[in-house]
């Protein structure tokens, strides 16, 4: 069937109720015939479409009995949407989908652990879903709050929500956890409170509270001690005080000379704020980062604050530092120097492979065809179709893997084939 071409300024005037009454009117076949013409000429209706055709999908594997295949399809479905930029609001089945890994972990013995890598799957899922399609943030902040007390709560990082919650979210969910602590008295659900008022505390650029937390920390909880002078680095830089940040690394996160814990909110806004200053704190990082390979983090961390991004990159390599610092560091320097990152994003490829999961297994794929482009363009091509017939051959039995590698485009070398022996 075609349709007459109708002019867009005549419907626009067409009341939206007389435009239902109208729609409602058609049979079945001929509103089908309608919607399959015009999804046809416009793109953007026909991705909306097929959007609601897998959330339909999904939702019908979700009412299935096999709690395993169904939920691992059901994320596989949400996670192809929201790599693809859906339009769709996926949020709803999201939420839905935690809600009911909650219910089952509560229920079955998990002793894989797999019901439980679900929802912080799911979860993570959800976080991304918020953000393209934010509920009221007063709901969220309580379901939030809700999901971490929760006995065997899932992995909840607040830095996924916190563009979801935004201010008034993030006010809301400080309220809530105040007036639980408050009340609060068990040992696990206090601890849960006060984590998430820390990174509360760190996502607005409470400086203040982090430090009155510090100081109420005993000497004795090193790591305790370690992790909150991180969160004070990051709220500070998060803040835009980059300065401070540094000097507070050089000077807290460490030992002065006779060994005593330096820390202090004066200290973080002394004169180290001053060039030579900073450069002296810059200077006691490189003199940690060469005596313990874990602080080289913060030494990257300060560098790519400051802006020099080549000497962050030289400190990467030199003093080495995680992969996932690494990464930020490659994705700017990817531009100008292609050949230079090829070996960042190959231990990230295998990174990815070694969760042995389809989830992670995308994840390769992806950054196997970012590991092509970069081949090209640093002219080393060859290099590439070797290094993938090496992994192919390597993972040949995770088909799962070849398969994502496939559907991302990427052509696998053909195995090669043996003569027979001569006798």
């Amino acid at each position: 069937m075609t349709w007459p071409a109708v002019r867009v300024g005549h419907y626009s005037s067409v009341p939206p109720a007389d435009l239902r009454s109208y729609l409602r009117s058609l049979d079945v076949a001929t509103l089908v015939d309608l919607v399959c013409e015009y999804a046809q000429r416009h793109p953007e209706l026909r991705r909306a479409l097929d959007a609601h055709r897998l959330l339909h999908d999904a939702a019908a594997a979700e009412r299935g009995r096999d709690h395993a295949l169904t939920t691992s399809a059901v994320l596989d479905t949400l996670q192809r949407l929201l790599d693809g930029g859906t339009s769709a609001d996926v949020a709803p089945l999201a939420r839905r989908t935690v809600d009911r890994i909650r219910t089952a972990l509560a229920e079955l013995d998990d002793g894989s652990g797999a019901v439980r890598a679900e929802l912080d799957r799911a979860v993570g899922l959800y976080a991304r879903a918020c953000v393209a399609h934010p509920p009221p943030p007063t709901a969220l902040a309580e379901w939030i709050l809700d999901v971490a007390l929760a006995d065997r709560a899932p992995q909840l990082a607040l830095t996924e929500f916190a563009d979801a919650l935004g201010p008034a979210g993030l006010r809301r969910l400080r309220s809530l956890v105040d007036n639980a602590l408050g009340e609060e008295t068990g040992q696990r659900r206090r601890a849960t409170l006060e984590r998430l008022g820390e990174e509360l505390a760190e996502l607005t650029g409470d400086v203040d509270t982090l430090m009155a937390v510090l100081a109420g920390t005993p000497p004795t909880e090193t790591a305790r001690r370690l992790d909150l002078g991180r969160r004070i680095v990051r709220a500070l830089r998060a803040a835009g005080r980059h300065a401070e940040a540094i000097a507070y690394a050089a000077r807290t996160l460490g030992h002065d000379k006779q060994g005593h814990d330096k820390q202090g909110h004066d200290k973080a806004a002394g004169p180290e704020h001053r060039p030579a200053g900073r450069e002296r704190a810059l200077e006691e990082l490189r003199a940690r980062a060469e005596r313990d390979v874990g602080a080289a983090d913060e030494l990257v961390r300060a560098l790519h604050a400051e802006g020099r991004l080549d000497e962050a990159w030289r400190a990467a390599n030199r003093y080495g530092c995680s992969l996932d610092l690494r990464l930020q560091l490659a994705e700017a320097r990817a531009a100008q120097h292609p050949g230079e990152v090829i070996g960042v994003y190959r231990s990230h490829v295998e990174q990815l492979i070694a969760h042995r999961d389809p989830h992670y297994y995308r994840q390769a794929a992806q950054q196997l065809r970012k590991l092509r482009t970069l081949h090209k363009r640093a002219d080393t091509a060859e290099e590439f179709s070797a290094y993938l017939a090496e992994l192919v051959e390597t993972h040949k039995r995770k088909t799962r893997l070849l398969a994502e590698v496939r559907n991302a485009r990427i052509a696998l070398p053909k195995p090669v084939r043996r003569a027979p022996a001569t006798r």
